[in-house]
């Protein structure tokens, strides 16, 4: 056929030829382009981009050309109809973002007769809903309108597609339907989505899915789906994809309709229902299943072993459910599993060594079980493994050495087990990680060099182990790194130089550690963002080039021991939002170049030694939020314009015990501050109004300050959200009226020393939610008024002491809820001690004027009692014998009272108490032998009762941390035991007026704190336990005790620390002084008169340099007083009088100053100050002076001692006064610095005297 037609062409004319070409060419065009969209199709894609607004411009194109070239739109080869419009919006850069169009769909769209497919999800058609007209293009295959913002009703509009095989209405929240009967005319439905679809209603849509016969892909998650009807339905679509998840109404009546497709399911999502059944074995029957995701399901019981046959299985989801059994052996079958998670269950067991099976595992989650054992070995086979979560279990024992072989893994997540050991390093071998967590574990040693071999990694933590040693100089290799955490271990030594190579970091956590020194090189960090070194030892100064760190926003230095200066150059840290020092020894004053930190929002500087003013260069810091400058010694006033700049942002104040003076600025126009603190001060004046116009304020602090003045209700008018109100120690006067109710409702109202009285304060009756209230020593003179008890239910401490209220009190226990601590002391109230709540930690009703017994203490059955002060009142009758049931008590005080009767039994039962009171009392018997129970007894004062028998040996052996044991005025008798010589922390001991025999042991020199500095106090914490708020809240105590001092009885508190005391007087002690007594070099009273000492003092008295009292008098002592007794320059109360004392009184400044009465009643004693002259003196002696005869001197002598009188005047005062006047240069000086020394005199006076103050007021 070819030739013919071409021997034809070659014999035609050259005009025919011409023309035979160029039809050729139309018709291969009209083959490649087709003949163009058709019009009347081109028209109605027009009028639809006309009902949209396109604000991306993204249709910009139509309207040019043939419309089957137009963006989105797809025209038949063979027709030229238009079959398909694919106009998804696009994604923006911003995630879950679309350039949607918006508008509606016009009805143009029918002409489009061909149309196939649709496409317009994530675009914006504003709320409207599906137009009913879409189920008129009857030959849709393809309809996806997901994400667009479709609301209303869905029913019949689509009911006409029956050529439907792809239907996606997805997340298009506010659609719903209350019955799915229309799918059943959409026979050829493949794939249906309908996720966040509301079906709540739709109590068919079993029903109605059963009816798509060729069903494949169903996804109904999130849809609100009602429970089944019934669920025993044959199904035989071949249905491979089904998504449930997150229906949580959906129960295990669902498995037997998914049983069904067990020959066809490969993805399978029932996650997020709230099921609360057991795993069926039937899974184990899905063997083409690749895809499972059962989180979140409540899941209970145990994972069948038959899970082991879904082999097929690539990802398995168990997160979040109530497993509790171990892990199948089973599951080492999995071998197609790449994704495995069994995080958050309870787990239990070990895990499997099969888990080594698996070989095409990449990630693996099983944190947050119970899993115990040790890691198995056979992780290393896991070849695949990029990710493994192991954290929060119970796991132990060491890393297994093949686990570093997991050449893939890059991110490994081990903390919160007790691993132990130390890290291998074969760990540097790993150089694919990017992720380290090894976190608090029981890990030691120290961190190997092979670390800085992971050159990938950007994440290490290695926090709250016990790791030790210094940072490795390998780390400056890791130059990927972004994120160290090494806090919480035992690390030494500098920050090296080696983190100052790793220019990468961003965040370095170094807190809870013994570092001490940050070197130079932390300036290279110049990418760091966060820097996080509390609670070490740092002891350096912080380094200037500090300030080099540009990129910094977060400094964290607190509560270290840094010295030296703030550097100015932190001013250079532009980026820093939050710089905290406090707690450090730092000194100087704040730096001016503070004020250049523009987006600082938190400066924390407190518990600091810092001086001078406050800088006026924080004003400019305008985005302040938080100021902590408290507990330093900051003076100057506080202007008017304090930090204005930051006036709308400042939230915290805090400037407390400082030296801050003058008057309170008025702090006018800030708007945001919540919390204002300047109490500990010496700021003066009358309290600013304006102070009431801070409507934000929720705690004001203004207490231990000198103000003065009323304080009335224009000072509170707008403080609506005031919770706390602290005025205290001042001298101010509320003055309001009767009528007033304050507008806010505080739960802290602390008014101690303000002048309230003579009546409890009108306006606290309407506060409903007082927790802490404290107005003692408030000058009220009143009985407690019926409405102040509806006030207690909700307080937790109450603090009315130092005042004269009287009356008695009601039943406690019936007035407060939940109360921590109450203090009434120091008042006149009467009557017997009422029943108490059963809860309280702290209970203090002293000096008052109760009586009766104490028994119904009894019916308070409280845990919880630390503290317990019932002294100096007039309480009578045997103690009750329930004190078992405060097994916490640490303080007991009820001395100066009237009781009687033996101590009972159960005080033994107080494991935790430190002080026990019993002074001047009338208790009668032994020590009941169960207080040798009490180990942790500091003090023990039972002095003044009648207690009789012999001193209990186990008093030394047991009670081995005694500081305190009063016995004094008792009827103890027997010896003195050498058991006693076992309480090595005594300072205090008295055993005075007893009917002790024997003699003094000389082991008495084991006392070794008596031979030790001591404290000024003696002082611990106790701890408060809220059992409401379950939280502790640590409190000081001071012990005190009386002490015999110089023949009177002085009660020591704040000094008590300084006294070692000694005290055996009045006694029937034999033998002779132990020499060893005169080891206790810090003693400083020693009384042991009236016994009957005999022999001579120790020769070596004198090395007692610390001795106040000595009284040794009414004994039998014989010989001289030894000459080494003159050299004690301490002593000042001496008393010898009454022994066997002879020969003379060695000379000395000391003994020659004491009265004769000293040394009276020894006959034989001579010199002076005594009359008596030794054999040898010539004259008489006067007491208290020297004999004149013995100052007669030459006459010649006299001349030459006024003669240098007069040389030395002559030449001391024109030395010094001539060379003054004569050199202005150094008269300057001088007085200069005569200036200078007096100014540094007064500051001082003025703040010792203000640290003795506060000392007397806390």
């Amino acid at each position: 056929m070819k030739e013919p037609f071409c021997t034809c062409l070659i014999m035609a004319t050259p005009s025919f030829q011409l023309f035979l070409v160029s039809f050729l060419l139309v018709l291969v065009l009209f083959a490649k382009h087709g003949l163009g969209c058709i019009e009347r199709e081109r028209q109605a894609l027009l009028r639809f981009k006309h009902g949209l607004v396109d604000d991306h411009r993204l249709l910009s194109y139509w309207g040019h050309e043939d419309c089957c070239r137009w963006r989105g739109v797809h025209c038949s080869k063979q027709s030229n109809h238009v079959v398909k419009l694919h106009l998804p919006a696009p994604p923006t850069e911003f995630e879950g973002m679309y350039k949607s169009r918006r508008g509606e769909i016009s009805p143009s769209l029918l002409e489009l007769e061909h149309l196939t497919y649709l496409d317009l999800s994530c675009n914006d058609f504003e709320g409207s809903s599906i137009p009913p007209f879409l189920a008129s293009i009857t030959k849709m295959q393809h309809l996806n309108l997901s994400h667009a913002n479709f609301i209303g009703s869905l029913s019949g509009q689509l009911r006409n597609l029956s050529y439907l095989h792809s239907l996606d209405l997805s997340f298009n929240d506010n659609l719903y339907s209350g019955n799915l009967e229309w799918l059943s005319n959409l026979s050829s439905l493949r794939f249906l989505d309908l996720r966040h679809f509301n079906l709540e209603k739709a109590t068919h849509w079993l029903r109605a899915i059963n009816m798509l016969p060729s069903l494949v892909h169903l996804n109904l998650g999130d849809c609100n789906l009602p429970p089944l009807i019934t669920s025993h339905v044959n199904f035989s679509a071949p249905l491979a994809f089904l998504d449930l998840s997150n229906n949580y109404r959906v129960s295990s009546s669902i498995y037997p309709w998914v049983f069904n497709f067990s020959a066809t399911l490969v993805h399978l999502s029932l996650s997020g229902s709230d099921s609360h059944f057991l795993i069926s074995e039937a899974y184990g029957n899905m063997i083409s299943l690749a895809y499972l995701d059962l989180s979140d399901c409540a899941l209970e019981g145990e994972i069948p072993v038959a899970f082991g046959n879904m082999t097929s299985l690539e990802y398995l989801d168990m997160f979040g459910n109530q497993q509790e059994s171990s892990i199948p052996y089973t599951s080492g079958r999995m071998t197609s599993l790449a994704y495995l998670d069994l995080s958050h269950n309870q787990l239990k067991g070990s895990i499997p060594y099969t888990v080594g099976n698996l070989a095409s595992l990449e990630r693996l989650y099983l944190s947050m079980n119970l899993l115990r054992g040790s890691i198995p070995k056979t992780f290393g086979n896991l070849s695949a493994l990029t990710f493994l979560d192991l954290s929060s279990n119970l796991l132990r024992g060491s890393i297994p050495c093949t686990f570093w072989s997991m050449a893939s893994l890059r991110e490994l997540h081990l903390p919160s087990n007790t691993l132990h050991g130390s890290i291998a390093d074969a760990l540097g071998n790993m150089t694919s990680l990017v992720y380290v967590d090894l976190s608090s574990n029981q890990l030691q040693g120290s961190i190997p060099d092979t670390v800085g071999n992971l050159v990938s990694l950007e994440g290490l933590y290695l926090r709250n182990n016990q790791l030790q040693g210094s940072i490795p100089y390998a780390f400056g290799n890791m130059s990927a790194l972004l994120y160290l955490d090494l806090s919480g271990n035992l690390l030494q030594g500098s920050i090296s130089d080696a983190i100052g190579n790793i220019t990468s970091l961003t965040e370095l956590y170094l807190s809870r550690n013994q570092l001490q020194r940050i070197l130079e090189t932390v300036g290279n960090l110049v990418s760091l963002e966060v820097l996080y070194l509390p609670e070490n030892q740092l002891q350096s100064s912080i380094p200037d080039t500090i300030g080099s760190m540009v990129s910094l926003e977060l400094l964290f230095l607190e509560q270290n021991q840094l010295q030296g200066l703030i550097p100015k150059s932190v001013g250079r840290m532009v980026s820093l939002q939050i710089l905290s020092l406090y707690q450090n020894q730092l000194h100087g004053s704040i730096p001016d170049a503070i004020g250049n930190l523009a987006s600082l929002e938190e400066l924390s500087l407190d518990g600091n030694k810092l001086e001078g003013e406050i800088p006026k260069s924080l004003r400019n810091l305008c985005n302040l939020r938080e100021l902590n400058l408290h507990s330093n010694n900051l003076s100057g006033q506080l202007s008017e314009d304090f930090f204005a700049c930051a006036n709308d942002t400042l939230e915290t104040v805090s400037l407390s015990d400082n030296q801050l003076r003058g008057p309170i600025p008025l702090f006018t126009g800030f708007s945001s501050l919540k919390r204002l603190n300047l109490g500990l001060n010496k700021l003066k004046g009358m309290l600013p109004k304006s102070i009431g116009h801070l409507a934000a304020l929720y705690e004001l602090y203004i207490g231990s300050n000198s103000l003065q003045g009323d304080i009335s209700e224009a000072h509170l008018f707008y403080l609506s959200k005031l919770v706390v109100l602290d005025l205290s120690s001042n001298s101010i006067t509320f003055n309001v009226s009767l009528e007033w109710v304050p507008p806010f409702q505080l739960s802290s109202l602390l008014l101690a020393s303000s002048k309230l009285g003579p009546h409890f304060p009108h306006w606290l009756r309407n506060q409903k939610c007082l927790m802490d209230i404290d107005i003692s020593n408030s000058e009220i003179s009143d009985a407690i008024p019926d409405w102040f008890w509806n006030l207690t239910p909700s307080v937790r401490s109450l603090n009315i002491s130092k005042n004269q209220i009287i009356g008695t009190l009601p039943i406690l226990s019936s007035k407060f809820d939940h109360p921590l601590s109450i203090d009434m002391s120091s008042n006149f109230l009467e009557g017997s001690i009422p029943q108490l709540p059963s809860n309280l930690a702290l209970l203090d009703l002293s000096n008052n004027k109760f009586s009766g017994s104490i028994s119904l203490l009894c019916a308070a059955t409280s845990p919880y009692l630390v503290y317990l002060d019932l002294s100096n009142n007039s309480l009578i009758s045997d103690l009750p014998n329930c004190w078992s049931q405060w097994k916490s008590l640490i303080v007991l005080n009820l001395e100066n009272n009237q009781f009687s009767g033996k101590i009972p039994k159960s005080l033994g039962t107080l494991q935790s108490i430190h002080t026990l009171h019993l002074h001047n009392n009338n208790f009668s018997g032994g020590l009941p032998l169960s207080l040798k129970n009490c180990k942790s007894l500091r003090l023990v004062d039972l002095g003044k009762n009648k207690l009789s028998g012999k001193m209990p040996t186990w008093i030394g052996g047991s009670l081995s941390n005694l500081i305190i044991l009063n016995l004094q005025s008792n009827r103890f008798s027997g010896s003195i035991c050498s058991t006693i010589c076992q309480l090595k922390k005594i300072q205090i001991l008295d055993l005075s007026n007893n009917d002790m025999s024997g003699t003094i042991p000389r082991c008495i020199s084991n006392f070794t704190v008596m031979t030790e500095k001591g404290n000024l106090t003696i002082a611990y914490n106790y701890t408060i336990y809220d059992s409401e708020a379950l939280h502790t809240e640590h409190r000081p105590y001071l012990d005190k005790e009386l002490v015999k001092w110089k023949g009177k009885e002085f009660e020591y508190k704040n000094t008590l620390g300084l006294v070692k005391s000694i005290d055996f007087s009045s006694n029937k002690l034999t033998g002779e002084i132990p020499e060893e007594v005169t080891a206790l070099q810090e003693l400083v009273s020693l009384n042991l008169s009236r016994n009957n000492l005999t022999a001579s003092i120790p020769a070596t008295i004198g090395q007692l340099k610390s001795l106040d009292v000595l009284d040794l008098s009414r004994n039998q002592l014989t010989g001289e007083i030894p000459t080494s007794l003159s050299e004690i320059d301490r002593l000042s109360t001496l008393d010898l009088s009454y022994n066997n004392l002879s020969g003379k009184i060695p000379r000395g400044t000391q003994l020659q100053s004491f009265n004769t009465s000293t040394y009276e009643g020894n006959s034989a004693l001579c010199g002076l100050p005594l009359l008596k002259k030794c054999q040898g003196d010539g004259g008489k002696e006067a007491p208290n002076t020297y004999s004149h005869e013995n100052n007669i001197q030459p006459d010649e002598n006299d001349m030459w001692f006024y003669i240098s009188i007069a040389l030395g005047f002559i030449v001391g005062f024109w030395g010094v006064c001539g060379t003054l006047v004569l050199n202005n240069a150094w008269r300057r000086s001088y007085f200069q610095f005569l200036n200078k020394m007096k100014d540094w005199l007064y500051v001082a006076t003025m703040i010792n005297m203000a640290k003795i103050r506060r000392g007397l007021q806390s």
